[in-house]
């Protein structure tokens, strides 16, 4: 069973940078898809970025795009989301996750896709 552990939250001010890297221990990290989640206080969770398990292709939520970012280096079994032009609204706490399929065609942005998850890493945006 895939584990995830996610890290590179804290406290930046608006228009700074992150690095978040999502650690994925077993065997199958190569062949899944990995997604990034957030939720903001109050809110539901809600799609950032998702990279292809081939690393050939990703796909973003239309308030990212252009300004985050997602790598992944199978050698390290790690996913990267480079944060740019943070904004107070990306406050959140971020989450990744591994498809629950192995070498899916396609990315999927909903959830339900994504069957391993890690415990959170908590960014903050002050104005």
């Amino acid at each position: 069973q895939e584990q995830l552990v996610e890290s590179g939250g804290g406290l930046v001010q608006a228009g700074g940078s992150l690095r978040l890297s999502c650690v994925v221990s077993g065997e199958t990290f190569r062949t899944r898809n990995v997604g990034w989640f957030r939720q903001g206080p109050g809110k539901e969770r809600e799609f950032v970025a998702a990279i292809q398990w081939s690393g050939s292709s990703s796909n973003f939520a239309g308030s990212v795009k252009g300004r985050f970012t997602i790598s992944r280096d199978n050698a390290l079994n790690t996913v990267y989301l480079q944060m740019s032009s943070l904004r107070p609204e990306d406050t959140a706490v971020y989450y990744c996750g591994a498809d629950r399929l192995r070498m899916r065609v396609g990315i999927p942005t909903s959830s339900g896709a994504y069957a391993y998850w890690g415990q959170g890493t908590q960014v903050t945006v002050s104005s």
